[in-house]
């Protein structure tokens, strides 16, 4: 497919992605916050089956906000449903799995030394890892397991874990990371399809008839609205992970998207807490302090590993010779890559110097092997490590040079 072409449909479906996500994501919080701020409310509104209620000043006005214990004693003509939120957030996030890791496999979703090295069996292994999820996650929410909170907790994380291992086996690591993500925004989008809706349908549809609605539906659906709020900002960090080569090519990338997200989690825990009145600023502070120790324990480990290169010296000319071969089809001015129009990111690396002007960018993408893309040239690990040599002697060189 014309690189253009792809350039345009994965602008479409971002940005598209990017603003259902915010719409969805803006509902969950607020609904979150709204439910647990919710307060006893006056004798004569419990009369009319009122079970809270909450007052806000918002865009010039004060708004009164209720929620029935059942239904109000007249239903209104307009209820309005929040889905489509959802929904349009989990298609287009597919729409741009396709575009960018499936219709580009050999670049994006394939890496080097991993388990599976064709990409139409790789395009197979993602959509099953997806789907495989799903189903996992639904069968552990039929357990008795559900009712047990951390314990519930604690299986969904070892299997998080576990799922991010093997996509690490299986793709390349920036693929792995997003992987993580949309198995997690799958569970999301499920808990609202499966779940949530399916729920709130059968409510209205007995509160209408005056009928008793289920207690159970309801609760499994706040529980499955709660899910939805912890993961919620784990899934963002591995949307926006493609930006962040140091962690996604670390050797221990797999752990570290698990400790982050837990951390980020734990960190969302004390706003729900807050929302309901109980302030524990300790919350934070373990989260900040546990993020500060994963950036020590990345940062140590990844050190020793990039300084395990073996000795000798690289000459310019041969840079020079790897960079025309293996970088500038795709960071040239004007790419001679398939699939590419511009240069990715605005880098451009034609050049030993430009090359060492982005060593901070390229030593964890050289290290991780997800550069060069596809190894379309078959780069191989000694020569990737000559490089990493080279691009670390001109780091010492320059910081040698400052006053």
């Amino acid at each position: 497919m014309d690189g253009l072409v792809l350039e345009w449909l994965n602008l479409a479906f971002r940005w598209f992605h990017v603003v259902a996500g915010i719409a969805w994501i803006g509902a969950s919080f607020y609904f979150i916050w709204l439910d647990l701020s919710l307060r006893t409310p006056p004798q004569w509104k419990s009369d009319k089956g009122v079970k809270g209620d909450l007052w806000a000043i918002h865009g010039g006005g004060i708004y009164e906000v209720a929620k029935y214990q059942l239904r109000p004693e007249k239903m209104p003509e307009n209820l309005h449903w929040f889905k489509w939120e959802a929904y349009s957030t989990w298609l287009s996030g597919t729409g741009l799995m396709i575009v960018l890791y499936y219709l580009q496999a050999q670049n994006y979703l394939v890496g080097t030394d991993r388990w599976l090295a064709e990409p139409s069996i790789a395009v197979l292994a993602s959509v099953s890892f997806i789907v495989g999820g799903q189903l996992l996650y639904e069968g552990l929410l039929r357990t008795p397991l559900v009712q047990r909170g951390l314990i519930f907790a604690a299986c969904l994380l070892a299997v998080l874990m576990a799922a991010s291992w093997l996509a690490h086996q299986l793709f390349s690591d920036r693929a792995a990371f997003l992987h993580v993500g949309a198995l997690m925004a799958t569970w999301m989008a499920g808990n609202v399809f499966f779940g949530i809706i399916p729920a709130q349908k059968k409510f209205v549809a007995a509160v209408s008839h005056n009928q008793p609605p289920d207690p159970q539906l309801a609760l499994f659906a706040k529980l499955r609205s709660t899910h939805n709020n912890y993961l919620t900002l784990p899934v963002i960090f591995c949307m926006i992970s493609n930006h962040y080569p140091f962690l996604y090519g670390h050797s221990h990338g797999w752990l570290a998207v698990i400790l982050i997200g837990t951390l980020l989690a734990w960190g969302r825990h004390f706003f729900n807490l807050k929302h309901q009145g109980q302030i524990k600023p300790l919350i934070l502070v373990s989260a900040a302090v546990g993020m500060i120790g994963v950036a020590v324990g990345l940062a140590h480990t990844d050190k020793s590993n990039i300084m395990q290169a073996s000795a000798g010296h690289t000459s310019d000319v041969q840079i020079q010779q790897w960079v025309t071969t293996h970088c500038a089809n795709c960071h040239a001015q004007t790419p001679t890559q398939p699939g590419f129009s511009a240069p990715p990111a605005g880098i451009i690396i034609q050049s030993p110097q430009q090359l060492a002007a982005h060593a901070t960018k390229a030593l964890p993408a050289l290290q991780s092997g997800y550069m060069p893309l596809g190894n379309f040239h078959q780069f191989d690990a000694q020569q990737r490590q000559q490089m990493m040599n080279w691009l670390l002697s001109q780091q010492d060189s320059t910081q040698g040079t400052k006053p």
